[in-house]
């Protein structure tokens, strides 16, 4: 190759480089925008239903608000974890919730995907098909998994966003009143805006059974609108978290160890009858090995009995 061909190339080659780099900068500008101080208005309405039962009853249309807090956690390269905290009542003494939480990853090839009646199947894909994409993972207000997907920020007309369709178990609103099925497929959008952000939702309802194709017996348009207000509206969320966040850090390492285990997870749905979240919850529980026990406690027998054999 001649010299000036062999330069051309190597420009070339540093062009994509830095415009890779710049591109994965704006991904996580528009990643870190979720962060701060919002007023959460949640909306959900059933669309459509294809149910063949003349019974059916659609689920009533959903419209809540709240304040919620949104902390940044973990800001690195590859990684970008934000808890999401709920604050409600009397400003003057508002009640915090721990609320949900979103990991980004950066060409994350790990998955557990939700597979219905509290089952997550693990899968790996091969690092070329997340090139360039962030992975979501949404976990449980105790950070037992939720849902996760990965695909690419796009950035175009002035428009950053970040979309994706995965499996999902029922949400809160629905789980305790439906049994006529046991997936959610989620379609997620995630768009930045002017004064905050939009979680657009085109979700199915499926019903899933083994050795059968799934069925979709209703679908569902969810759009909660995130706008950013003074972050002094949620102080009373950021020193809860100031408060609580070293137990909650000791929490996620005990989840990671687990997931680390790379098999399928099945987790029991209550232990000494209650669920997961009201055991981390109890203010008393603190120490590392309660909390690990705890865990252990809810993941299924034979996974935990191998991990601990090895």
């Amino acid at each position: 190759m001649k010299r000036n061909q062999l330069l051309s190339v190597l420009l070339l080659v540093l062009m994509c480089g830095l415009n890779a780099q710049d591109k994965k900068e704006m991904d996580k500008k528009s990643i870190k925008e979720m962060c701060g101080c919002f007023e959460v208005t949640f909306n959900f309405a059933e669309t459509f239903n294809y149910s063949q039962d003349s019974l059916y009853k659609p689920s009533k249309t959903k419209v809540d608000k709240g304040l919620e807090w949104a902390q940044l956690v973990t800001d690195e390269d590859d990684k970008i974890v934000i808890q999401h905290i709920l604050q409600a009542g009397n400003p003057a003494e508002p009640m915090i919730v721990k609320h949900w939480r979103q990991d980004w990853l950066y060409e994350n090839t790990d998955f557990y995907l939700y597979n219905g009646d509290n089952n997550w199947s693990y899968k790996q894909k091969p690092s070329a098909n997340v090139d360039g994409q962030w992975t979501q993972k949404v976990y449980q207000v105790d950070d037992s998994p939720r849902y996760e997907g990965t695909a690419s920020w796009v950035h175009v007309d002035g428009k950053s966003y970040w979309e994706n369709t995965t499996p999902a178990p029922l949400p809160r609103r629905e789980y305790t009143t439906r049994a006529d099925y046991n997936i959610t497929m989620r379609g997620n959008r995630h768009e930045i805006t002017s004064n905050g952000w939009v979680h657009d939702q085109d979700n199915a309802k499926i019903i899933r059974e083994s050795g059968k194709e799934d069925v979709v017996l209703a679908k569902e348009k969810g759009y909660n609108i995130y706008v950013k207000v003074p972050n002094s509206r949620c102080q009373a969320a950021a020193d809860w978290w100031t408060a609580n966040s070293e137990k909650w850090a000791t929490v996620r390492t005990k989840w990671d160890e687990v997931f680390s285990r790379k098999t399928d997870l099945t987790l029991k749905e209550k232990v000494d009858n209650k669920v997961l979240y009201k055991h981390l919850f109890n203010e008393e529980l603190i120490e590392q090995n309660e909390i690990s026990s705890v865990i252990d406690a809810f993941v299924d027998d034979s996974k935990t009995k191998m991990a601990k054999s090895k």
